[in-house]
């Protein structure tokens, strides 16, 4: 059980940084309802960076709710997002 609390938390986690990082970031040409696709996005990437760290970090006892797993979710999220919204918006 614990660990689904865990998951959940890089859920909600993802969505709030996600949507801090549009907050940070303003792009003037967008159109609206790109808060859902970045929460999303956000959401997605912390899930596979909490995965992350945790198997970088905590080998003999995997935990989601442990340090590795929380800054690989935070991280993970941080750069997708940063990506999605700096780099790939640029681009397109």
């Amino acid at each position: 059980m614990q660990n689904w609390i865990g998951i959940a938390i890089w859920i909600v986690m993802g969505a709030g940084i996600g949507l801090a990082m549009r907050a940070a970031i303003d792009r003037p040409e967008e159109q609206a309802g790109h808060a859902v696709i970045i929460a999303v996005l956000g959401a997605f990437a912390a899930v596979i960076g909490g995965m992350l760290g945790v198997g970088s970090f905590h080998l003999y006892e995997p935990l989601a709710i442990s340090v590795g797993g929380m800054a690989g979710a935070a991280l993970f999220a941080m750069l997708m997002t940063f990506v999605y919204r700096w780099g790939l918006r640029t681009l397109i």
